[in-house]
């Protein structure tokens, strides 16, 4: 906070705050740093932490239009699909499962070698559809995440629970 207090055009040291606050459930500072480095840097790298601290604080409308942003400036696939994500999980606390179901399956699913942020989209599109009721297509996108990543967070353990 000392550094950020003597360099506030220092958009590494912005950006850093930032994630420190977010990491630490501090939404509304992480939200101050996070929006400060973007002004500095018009980058969205850190649009999906953004949205997610917008999410954390039930400001769900302005979470949605920070991925809005995000999608619309299209800054690369890996930072997209963590918007995504992070919207999806949005229209689920709003009670919108279809919604957040279809976000997700909004891109291409079928791919033969996922990578991180693909393993990541199936495993929330899994627990959406756990939480709908969908267990048979939540069961096989565990499994799909086990086979390609064994150690991938509980994928295992939750596609057993399913059986």
């Amino acid at each position: 906070r000392a550094l950020a207090d003597e360099a506030p055009t220092a958009a590494a040291v912005r950006e850093l705050l930032g994630l420190t606050h977010y990491r630490i459930g501090n939404w509304r500072a992480a939200v101050k740093e996070l929006e400060a480095f973007h002004a500095l840097t018009s980058s969205y790298d850190q649009h999906p932490v953004l949205a997610d601290c917008h999410r954390a604080l039930r400001q769900h409308a302005r979470a949605l239009q920070v991925w809005d942003e995000l999608r619309k400036a299209s800054p690369g696939v890996e930072l997209v699909t963590e918007g995504r994500i992070v919207a999806a999980g949005v229209l689920a606390d709003r009670n919108d499962l279809p919604g957040a179901i279809a976000l997700l399956t909004s891109t291409r699913l079928d791919v033969k070698n996922p990578r991180l942020h693909h393993l990541r989209q199936w495993y929330a599109l899994a627990d959406l559809y756990e939480r709908a009721g969908e267990i048979p297509r939540a069961r096989e996108l565990f499994l799909r995440i086990h086979r390609h990543e064994p150690e991938f967070f509980d994928a295992d353990e939750r596609a057993r629970a399913l059986n």
